[in-house]
């Protein structure tokens, strides 16, 4: 346990590294996820083709190929980048391919005619989507993001092999000065858990917020479906 004590700072470092990774990488996947899928359903084939190319290239690049490509790759042509910049980089590319998909699926659950029903009052591609699709489609989004939230935390461990100091590069660097593998690699388990299962419990506090008949409704929403049905 003294291989704990004398390097808690450093093990509350490498826990911050891993959550900002991870929170920064997550995001902003999800902005660039999000635009790709409404470029996979837009009526522009050029579009619609970018977006697809770019799944089909960033979903089946291991993460740590990703990773070592974008870090040692982008100096050469002129592009410096810290090496945790780098990590959150290749989180982003890669996750953002997952998003994509997800969100896509999303929408193609909401049924056609809804759409078809926003355009005949008016609305355009984005409006539809904006107030009639995205609202319908978010409800069965919610897991599936859940699923790559996980593999982003998950995916952060790889970025100790670029040097980032997250807490998998911090207990690496503490079994070789005290050789307690298990120990160590017990903490940085322990911390991805925690990670996992809190995004877990968050996805689910959402989707049952989000619900039909859910704390998300008005209570007077509520009091007007009690009244009607006392009224039948």
């Amino acid at each position: 346990m003294d291989a704990i004590r004398e390097n808690i700072p450093l093990l509350l470092q490498g826990i911050g590294t891993t959550v900002a990774l991870t929170l920064l990488g997550y995001t902003f996947a999800l902005i660039l996820g999000t635009v790709l899928a409404v470029a996979r359903v837009s009526p522009i084939p050029p579009l619609r083709w970018a977006a697809t190319v770019y799944v089909e290239i960033f979903r089946n690049i291991p993460l740590l190929s990703l990773l070592i490509l974008i870090s040692f790759g982008l100096p050469d042509v002129g592009l410096l980048l810290p090496y945790f910049w780098c990590g959150v980089l290749g989180l982003t590319l890669s996750s953002a391919a997952f998003v994509c998909e997800n969100v896509r699926s999303g929408i193609n659950t909401v049924p056609i005619g809804h759409a078809e029903a926003a355009r005949s009052i008016g609305l355009g591609f984005f409006g539809t989507l904006r107030f009639v699709v995205l609202p319908q489609a978010f409800r069965t989004m919610i897991q599936p993001l859940v699923n790559v939230f996980i593999g982003t935390v998950i995916g952060s461990a790889l970025c100790s092999a670029i040097a980032v100091q997250e807490i998998t590069w911090v207990t690496q660097t503490l079994n070789i000065r005290y050789a307690q593998a298990v120990l160590m690699f017990l903490i940085a388990g322990a911390v991805y858990l925690i990670l996992s299962l809190g995004g877990a419990a968050v996805g689910s506090a959402i989707e049952r917020a989000v619900a039909p008949g859910g704390r998300g409704r008005s209570e007077a929403t509520r009091r007007l479906d009690v009244t009607a049905g006392a009224q039948a």
